[in-house]
Parts: structure tokens; sequence; C-alpha cells
């Protein structure tokens, strides 16, 4: 979900909000963001970076929250939940090296 501009922060330039649906609660719930701040941070820190031509320039920082990890597997338990077992996403398959929770 890209945030409109009257919900960022002054220091941010582009903001994305990751949701997902959660089923009880009938609404979607945010699970982390992610936030372009550009040269807002860098410009204090001094970071620069040098091109082919051996021009400097700022760099652009990213700030980003980590998983609400509860939220994320409330979601897989509610949304892949059928009546022989639990369902989980085919992403995470080879991770888990199974496909149904039983």
């Amino acid at each position: 979900l890209k945030l409109c501009a009257g919900d960022l922060g002054f220091t941010s330039n582009i903001t994305y909000d990751f949701e997902v649906y959660s089923a009880a609660q009938n609404r979607w719930l945010e699970v982390s963001s992610v936030s372009n701040f550009k040269a807002y941070q860098t410009n204090r820190l001094k970071l620069r970076y040098r091109d082919e031509n051996n021009g400097k320039h700022l760099l652009h920082s990213l700030n980003g929250s980590a998983l609400a990890l509860p939220r994320i597997i409330a979601a897989i338990l509610e949304n892949g939940q059928t009546s022989s077992g639990i369902n989980l996403p085919a992403v995470l398959h080879p991770y888990t090296r199974f496909e149904t929770i039983s």
C-alpha cells in the first residue's frame, strides 16, 4: 500500500506499507513498512559515492521495519484454513518442505 503524501513524515520521500488480510478481524493489518528517505539521512552523515567520472553524489537511504511475525503467522493460519488442514502458500514450500499442516 503506497501511502499518500499527507501520511508521510517530513523526512520520507515515499513509503509503502505491507499488509495482510485478517479473516478473523475482517480487515487488513500492517505487517511492515519501508520508506525511501532519499538524501535526508545521508546528507548529515556525508555518505557519498563516486560515479564513473569521479563525481561525488549523495546516497539514498531506505528505512524498513521488521515483519510483525504474529500477524504473518495469523494470516497464514486464517487464510490457508481448509477442512483437511492449513494449506501453506506455495512460496513457503521449499523452506518448510511440506505444503499442509494437518
